[in-house]
């Protein structure tokens, strides 16, 4: 079979688990219609009916879709969103989700990409990053550092992590593909010190200047410096105003057929890494509702979880 097809297929058949039965509705844009097709095509093969429709690319992660989109996706069972930019966090994805409906966002996939890391193991990756999430939600203050600067106390008592696991079964679930990662928010306005991201950066790509350091104050980002990729950030957060700067993420990978590659849906995912990210944290139980989610990676991170090291030097200590 074609390496796109059968990506595909465990794409629909095993992490969305789709049914004869079941509706399903593929959103994607110019720049992934070839996927997108090829997830339209696995899923007229295993489900009742299926749509495939194609919009304007939006210009930033977190920007809702049209209208007419947004309603759609509340009248299917299952949606799949290969588009440049994230839907994840959108009220969009928020409210098909509330209406029952299964959604696996794609944003920013490759060819290469997908090929590669649907052919993981999301059993295996799904058990992992179910067992960071219980140390995540036993802990009350987590601490990361890193030998390039990186030092930074997120309280995070009382805050459920979400495991994002590739398998999305149940109904109103959803989440990344490919997956494997273990996520919460912060508490807010509660955050202090200073992260640097020396990975990549969602929508503006891999670190090929110096790395991006930012300051963070009582939960917000207050200073951003660096190189040529510090300044887009700066631009893009500065676009959106005061709600970007909030720290809306602490992110674990827990995939080990993901590699750094600049496109941040699976940059947060690769085992050994911590992401950090700014803007929208309602889609993790937080207050902070704007069009904007950029999450940094952080490569060969320290992360302790009160008194027990969770990784170092970017070795993740789990089983």
């Amino acid at each position: 079979m074609d390496p796109l097809k059968n990506a595909a297929l465990i794409a629909v058949r095993d992490c969305l688990a789709v049914q004869p039965l079941e509706t399903v509705l593929v959103v994607t844009d110019r720049e992934r219609r070839k996927i997108g097709y090829a997830l339209f095509e696995a899923a007229l093969e295993l489900g009742q009916e299926a749509f495939l429709l194609e919009m304007k690319a939006r210009e930033f992660n977190g920007q809702e879709p049209p209208p007419a989109v947004a309603e759609m996706m509340k009248l299917v069972d299952v949606v799949l969103c290969p588009t440049t930019k994230s839907l994840t966090h959108t009220d969009a994805r928020r409210k098909a989700c509330a209406t029952g409906t299964r959604v696996g966002t794609l944003p920013g996939i490759t060819e290469d990409m997908m090929i590669r890391t649907m052919s993981a193991d999301y059993h295996r990756i799904a058990e992992l990053t179910h067992k960071v999430s219980e140390i995540l939600n036993k802990g009350n203050v987590a601490h990361l550092s890193t030998a390039r600067g990186t030092d930074i106390t997120i309280p995070i008592a009382g805050i459920t992590a979400i495991s994002s696991t590739g398998l999305i079964t149940k109904p109103g679930t959803f989440g990344n593909l490919p997956s494997g990662e273990s996520y919460l928010m912060p508490r807010e306005g509660e955050s202090e010190g200073v992260f640097v991201v020396d990975g990549s950066l969602a929508g503006i790509g891999k670190i090929t200047d110096q790395p991006v350091r930012i300051k963070v104050e009582k939960g917000f980002a207050t200073d951003i410096t660096g190189g040529k990729e510090a300044k887009k950030l700066i631009e893009m957060v500065e676009a959106i105003g005061e709600q970007a700067r909030n720290l809306a993420e602490l992110g674990v990978g827990t995939n080990y057929m993901a590699q750094v590659t600049g496109e941040i849906l699976e940059d947060e995912k690769v085992l050994g890494t911590v992401h950090l990210a700014l803007g929208n944290n309602v889609s993790m139980g937080g207050s902070v509702n704007v069009g904007f989610h950029v999450d940094g990676i952080i490569l060969n991170p320290t992360l302790k979880i009160d008194d027990e090291y969770l990784l170092k030097d970017g070795k993740l200590l789990v089983d």
